[in-house]
């Protein structure tokens, strides 16, 4: 049996700062017991003031740090005075104190003389090197330290930089790497212990290009932003939001120090714009409610945002800034708004020609400085500051060669791997082998292997005979091992033709081919956000009633066969799970969902309600939790009243764990920490399911509760409406609901249905509702603001 000697089941945080709290926070959501501990305020009498503090800060952080409230208790408020003896149980100890290296050098002497022998000890430090924090601790404590840099706020941001000194033991880097991603989610990249490490060495130097930038092309902050946010596939957040967010401070503070120890060509220089917010108006950004951007309400109290005039440094309302640059691109691909903004004329083209220019440039130069591997540089843009391509990736988009003569048309001195890759005449920095495999460059420029440690769906279908059917929207693919992938590649995953004869192509393909099972997931930047609404809606206006009716038969079949079919069926959802989508994830034998699964049955915004099997699939769980001698008569009220309640509010859960509290996923389903792992795990679970598996048959004895569920409901909508908390419309949404969950007129409290029966209400009740005039006002109003109609 293989020996962990580094196994983390309790950990210690030491400081219950923003982060410190924070990172805590996802500890326990990670099933992690935690200890968080501070120092003793002298005039406070209680003495884990400031530990308590930054769990009820957490609690109450927006977004949430908690992915489920009932997660908090797993951390243990302490203090430094009292409780630093109690690390000793801790098999992992991280600091995120004040980043003064005094201070940490001090914590870490403390420290060393009581955690135990086998605890992994960590610095979240941001800037101050790892190595220096260490300096005259014993062998063993150096051996067992490695940097771990959170990115802000822990739970979102996918990014964590694990940062080893020449003093870490290997094993000790590959034991906590597996932990941070499998236990904890994160992406990990392995970063050299420089100033900046990977992710602001690279970033911040583009922030700072990008002031500098502006000021010269004579642009707004708000116009750089339209420039260089989505349309170039980053965060909505770009340059200047991302600034206030980090906050300017910190922005000026790492730009000042790894300004100190660079050469005279990285120009870190802040401009004198900036160094005006920061020292003299002391505008950082949200911490302060001004930054670049300032918060403030109109006189309706709605939140408006301000835009920051540099000229006079008085805030404006701007109102929607556009850039002409970005319009003429919008809604193209992503590789194509690149290249057309790349080559574009006039100042706008300027400005992203230069500030490109400078991230490629600085992005090739960094190589093998502050990480060993192209990919790790990329990742870490991408996962810390929420880029869809990494510079390389962009690159290899543009062409390297094309950004090449355009670095040299500068002037510029081309950094060791550009030069390489010009000698060469590679146009790529990722590539595919002559023997199909993935391949990448060194630093140096030299070809050589890259494998992830999880699918990568895109990588996977490089070899054409993996992809076993494809369709314009969805594909199904080869996994490997007996195991074949159902893909959804649409525009938000919405739910038409393609998606749902992928799914029959599957389970065809599995029989015919003697395949063990199927997975359902995709890769995307949601599982699926539901119905194809336009479609519904046009056909409706089009009285194309029986097309419709047929349409939602195969539907209910496609959704059902998940459960149904003479195979083992997994779902992998992430992300955005909703309507249809959700419905298919309810059916399939056994769940894999992301921590970060936002699911919901939400058809009730528009006008509907749940008809592709969701809402008999709600009444049945919430029913088989009863107590057998429960599920007969007004006993039964409480399953069909939570069942009502859930989908007539719409309610979506905001993690997977609230996803299992309301009943979406079951006690029995996986939840994965690590978006990237759910595929590669749903895998395992079929693989699992396969020996013996027996084709479930549909339920037949069903019991409901008829005439005196649909009076019970009726009775409390009335008492909702009277007072003003449902609408008018609501109210005729809800009518159909009760009386599919009720199981029809005419049954009494006694009857027991089959599921088809249960199926048959629920199309019926979705094309009634669909045909009435205020689902079709829902229905538009939702596809033209993206918000829900109160009619």
């Amino acid at each position: 049996m293989k020996i962990q000697p580094y196994r983390i089941q309790k950990a210690a945080v030491i400081g219950a700062g923003v982060m410190g709290a924070a990172i805590a926070a996802q500890l326990a959501n990670a099933g992690i017991p935690v200890m968080l501990l501070d120092i003793v305020l002298p005039d406070n009498p209680d003495r884990n003031f400031l530990a308590k503090q930054g769990i009820q800060r957490a609690l109450k952080a927006r977004p949430a740090a908690f992915m489920d409230k009932s997660r908090a208790p797993l951390i243990t408020p302490g203090n430094l005075e009292d409780d630093l003896p109690k690390i000793k149980d801790a098999d992992w100890v991280l600091e995120a104190i004040i980043e003064k290296l005094d201070a940490k050098r001090s914590l870490w002497e403390r420290v060393e003389k009581v955690a135990k022998k086998t605890a992994i000890i960590s610095s979240n430090s941001s800037g101050i090197p790892m190595h220096l924090q260490i300096e005259g601790r014993g062998e063993d404590f150096q051996r067992r330290f490695v940097g771990a840099h959170f990115f802000n706020p822990p739970r979102y941001l996918h990014l964590l930089e694990v940062i080893p000194t020449p003093k870490t033991d290997p094993k000790v880097v590959e034991a906590f790497s597996e932990f941070a991603e499998t236990t904890l989610g994160k992406g990990v990249v392995i970063a050299n212990d420089v100033p900046g490490f990977v992710a602001n060495r690279i970033g911040v130097y583009g922030i700072i290009r990008a002031m500098q930038h502006m000021q010269e092309a004579g642009l707004t902050p708000a116009q750089v932003d339209q420039l260089t946010g989505p349309v170039l596939g980053r965060a909505n957040s770009a340059t200047f939001r991302t600034a206030d967010l980090s906050g300017l401070d910190i922005i000026s503070h790492v730009a000042n120090d790894i300004g100190k120890v660079t050469p005279d060509d990285e120009d870190f220089s802040l401009t004198d714009a900036f160094r005006t917010l920061v020292e003299d108006k002391k505008w950082l950004g949200d911490k302060t409610g001004s930054g670049f951007y300032k918060k403030t309400k109109d006189e309706k109290g709605k939140t408006k945002i301000l835009n920051l005039n540099l000229d006079t440094m008085e805030y404006e309302d701007q109102g929607k800034v556009k850039v002409a640059a970005v319009e003429a691109v919008k809604g193209k691909p992503l590789a194509e708004r690149v290249k057309t903004l790349y080559t574009a004329s006039g100042k706008e083209g300027d400005f992203l020609r230069g500030v490109m220019n400078d991230g490629f440039w600085y992005a090739a130069k960094m190589a093998g400085n502050v990480s060993g591997r192209l990919q790790d540089i990329d990742n870490a843009l991408k996962w810390g500051f929420g880029w869809e391509q990494g510079p390389f990736e962009t690159m290899d988009t543009l062409g390297v060669q094309t950004v090449i003569a355009n670095l040299e048309k500068e002037g510029r001195t081309l950094p060791p791997l550009l030069q390489s890759m010009k000698d060469s005449g590679r146009e790529r920095f990722y590539s595919v082998n002559e023997q199909g495999g993935d391949e990448t460059v060194t630093p140096e420029g030299q070809p050589t292997k890259y494998e992830a440690p999880y699918f990568i769906l895109t990588d996977l279908k490089n070899d054409a005979s993996r992809v076993v059917k494809k369709r314009g929207g969805a594909s199904v693919v080869d996994l490997g091992d007996g195991v074949l992938l159902v893909e959804w590649h649409a525009k938000m995953n919405a739910l038409g033709e393609d998606q749902l004869r992928a799914v029959q192509d599957g389970h065809k393909l599995v029989q015919e081919m003697g395949y063990a099972g199927l997975v359902l997931g995709n890769q995307g930047e949601n599982f699926s956000a539901g119905a194809n609404l336009p479609l519904i809606l046009s056909q409706a206006q089009a009285d194309e009633w029986d097309e419709l009716d047929d349409s939602i038969k195969q539907f209910q079949q496609v959704t059902t066969s998940m459960r149904f079919s003479p195979h083992p069926t997994v779902a992998a959802p992430f992300g955005l799970t909703l309507g249809g989508g959700a419905e298919f994830t309810l059916h399939a034998d056994h769940v894999v969902a992301s921590a970060e699964l936002y699911m919901g049955l939400v058809e009730v915004g528009v006008g509907l309600i749940p008809g592709g099997g969701g809402t008999k699939e709600m009444l049945l769980r919430f029913t088989d939790q009863l107590h057998p001698s429960q599920q007969v008569g007004i006993t039964l009220l409480p399953a069909v009243q939570r069942a009502f309640e859930l989908i007539g509010t719409a309610k979506t859960s905001t993690s997977a764990l609230e996803a299992r509290n309301l009943g979406f996923l079951r006690d029995t389903d996986t939840v994965a920490m690590n978006k990237n792992h759910i595929i590669m795990e749903a895998k395992r679970q079929v693989l699992a399911l396969a020996p013996g598996y027996v084709q479930p048959t549909p339920r037949q004895d069903i019991p409901v509760m008829g005439d005196a569920a649909i009076a019970a409901l009726k009775s409390a909508l009335y008492g909702m409406h009277q007072g003003g908390y449902i609408t008018d419309y609501d109210l005729v949404v809800s009518k159909e609901l009760g009386r599919v969950l009720s199981g029809g007129t005419g049954n009494n409290r006694t009857a027991k249905v089959s599921e088809q029966h249960l199926l048959d209400l629920e199309r019926e009740a979705f094309l009634t509702l669909l045909g009435k005039k205020g689902t079709q006002q829902r229905i538009d109003h939702m596809l033209k603001t993206g918000k829900p109609l109160r009619n």
